[in-house]
């Protein structure tokens, strides 16, 4: 489709111009983090000092980073959450100056749902984010800029507190307030992230999108994208009969205003239909490579969801890929400015940034340092302190400097730092899991993605098992040769698992065969506990709870395949 220019022109009006006066601010900010970062600090805690929170915490008698530390602890959501339950009430001035547009939900991986106050700064600094990363990503890709975007977002009114506040994800409220000009880029209308069944949810993403040739494709986690690549392939023969008919399929629940939304943007599109048929006559599969040429990519590339990466060559081809950044619902923290590298420009005109050792996190009296102070190649507890009463925020996330942007760190993330196993000092992370599990798959040619490792206990020797389902296809030496990889990458990951396996305190990595669709099921359950979102769920790849593996071995192991040895 050829676009007019006056729509061009309105275009580069409504979005180029503003994006490059933040662009060149935060170049220009790059080059002074210590100067940015303290300023912001100042203007934080003026902001909000006659808050209950801030005259109880004395903000106003802060004049230094070394004041603000001596008024307030380093301190997790358990410490907030008595303001956040009176904000939540109706009582906004417990803890902010602002008045409260929802409460963004966290994802419940680690524990139960929080509740982060999103205000109008909350929105402007996320918003302000997000262009710039879009736009250095559309610089370096001329080929995608103006094209139809596919990006996947969540309800941003699952619920309502006692005071009638929306509760939900923050990306369905930037969907519904996109101005109207850009909307138009977008495959996907925001009444989408309604749709609670997953399936029923791509499948919707696909009929909108499939029928366009799409230059972006959003998802935080890669998971997603992989899942709705193969939504498309096992749905292939209703989408391309839907296409070629205008219609919906009414298979699919999807609430009835939502699906009048959607039903009122399709159109027929024989011709598409006839293509998408020939493609899946060709290739026997209809993938996102088959139908969506020369895109770009946009998920999280780092950490535990690295391994899905592997796959992204038999469904997406050789498209790029660009980091969306270290980002949670307790705000953006990383901004990547390039292709297929987890690591960003700190951001650090939204948030003050503190930086702890990861191995001196739980001292009483740890070392503290400023965005400036951090040293490249070192290990880090970020803390941000944010515009929307989080201070000093321990959201346990490990992440590695991995070099400097002007005088402005580079930031990897790397694990949640409370996702620990420990059976005798060796302090294992879901971190050095990730990484060892990527070698092994590497070296064995394997792309198996959903897989937990945990503490199994002998009275022997303690170990720890490797828990995959008998249908990942693994034939019995194939088992073996994975269970030594695995312990050999740990050993080399891990100082302490060395150690520990040296001197036979730690047995080696065995297989723990499950039954089929026993992570399915598990990760439901583990979802409806926590009350998350299927976009956010992220599986974990190291389980610390020592009681898992004999609790899941009762409930839903199988015996070891012929030959196996366990």
């Amino acid at each position: 489709m050829i676009l007019p220019r006056w729509f061009l022109f309105l275009i580069g009006r409504v979005v180029r111009r503003p994006v490059l006066r933040h662009i060149n601010a935060f170049e220009a900010a790059t080059h002074r983090p210590r100067e940015i970062q303290q300023a912001l600090l100042r203007r934080i805690l003026a902001h909000h000092a006659d808050t209950d929170f801030g005259r109880q915490h004395h903000f106003r008698a802060i004049g230094s980073v070394e004041d603000f530390r001596r008024h307030l602890p380093i301190a997790g959501y358990e410490y907030f959450e008595p303001y956040i339950a009176r904000v939540r009430a109706g009582n906004t001035s417990a803890l902010l100056a602002d008045p409260v547009k929802m409460f963004a939900l966290t994802s419940g991986t680690t524990s139960a749902r929080k509740f982060i106050p999103v205000t109008s700064q909350y929105l402007a600094d996320y918003r302000r984010a997000w262009n710039i990363w879009g736009l250095r990503a559309y610089r370096a890709h001329q080929s995608v800029r103006l094209r139809p975007i596919v990006q996947m977002s969540s309800d941003c009114d699952e619920f309502r507190t006692e005071a009638g506040i929306p509760c939900g994800s923050v990306t369905g409220l930037t969907a519904k307030m996109q101005k109207r000009i850009i909307r138009w880029l977008y495959c996907v209308p925001p009444a989408v992230a309604q749709i609670k069944d997953p399936a029923a949810k791509y499948y919707a993403v696909l009929r909108l999108g499939m029928p366009k040739d799409v230059g972006v494709i959003v998802a935080a986690n890669p998971s997603t994208l992989v899942n709705l690549a193969r939504a498309g392939d096992s749905e292939k023969e209703s989408l391309i009969r839907d296409i070629h008919d205008g219609t919906l399929s009414q298979r699919f629940d999807m609430p009835p205003s939502v699906r009048e939304q959607i039903q009122r943007r399709l159109k027929r599109h024989p011709d598409r239909a006839r293509q998408l048929e020939r493609l899946a006559d060709r290739h026997g599969h209809l993938y996102p490579r088959h139908y969506w040429n020369d895109c770009l990519l946009g998920c999280w590339t780092g950490g535990s969801v690295g391994n899905y990466l592997r796959q992204f060559p038999r469904y997406f081809g050789d498209n790029p890929v660009r980091d969306v950044g270290l980002i949670a619902s307790e705000g953006r923290m990383s901004i990547p400015f390039s292709d297929f590298s987890p690591s960003g420009v700190l951001d650090i005109t939204s948030h003050f940034f503190e930086f702890v050792p990861e191995n001196e996190i739980n001292q009483a009296q740890p070392t503290v340092l400023e965005a400036h102070e951090v040293k490249e190649g070192e290990r880090y507890f970020i803390l941000p302190t944010t515009a929307f009463g989080l201070y000093r925020y321990n959201i346990y996330d490990v992440v590695q400097v991995t070099g400097f942007y002007n005088r402005t760190p580079l930031v990897e993330f790397l694990s949640k730092g409370s996702l620990f196993a420990n059976i005798t000092g060796e302090k294992l992370s879901e971190y050095h899991v990730t990484r060892a599990m990527s070698a092994t798959q590497q070296e064995m040619n394997l792309e198996f993605t959903t897989y937990s490792l945990a503490p199994c206990w002998n009275d022997d020797q303690p170990y720890y098992g490797l828990f995959i389902e008998e249908q990942d296809g693994l034939a019995p030496e194939q088992g073996r040769r994975l269970a030594e990889a695995l312990d050999r990458y740990l050993c080399r990951a891990n100082i302490e698992y060395e150690s520990k396996r040296h001197s036979e305190r730690l047995g080696p990595v065995r297989i723990e065969w499950l039954k089929p669709g026993t992570w399915a099921k598990w990760d439901h359950e583990r979802l409806l506990r926590s009350g998350g979102t299927p976009e956010q769920y992220k599986h974990p790849c190291l389980i610390g709870d020592p009681d898992f593996a004999e609790t899941i071995r009762q409930q839903l192991t199988v015996p070891s395949p012929a030959g196996m040895v366990r």
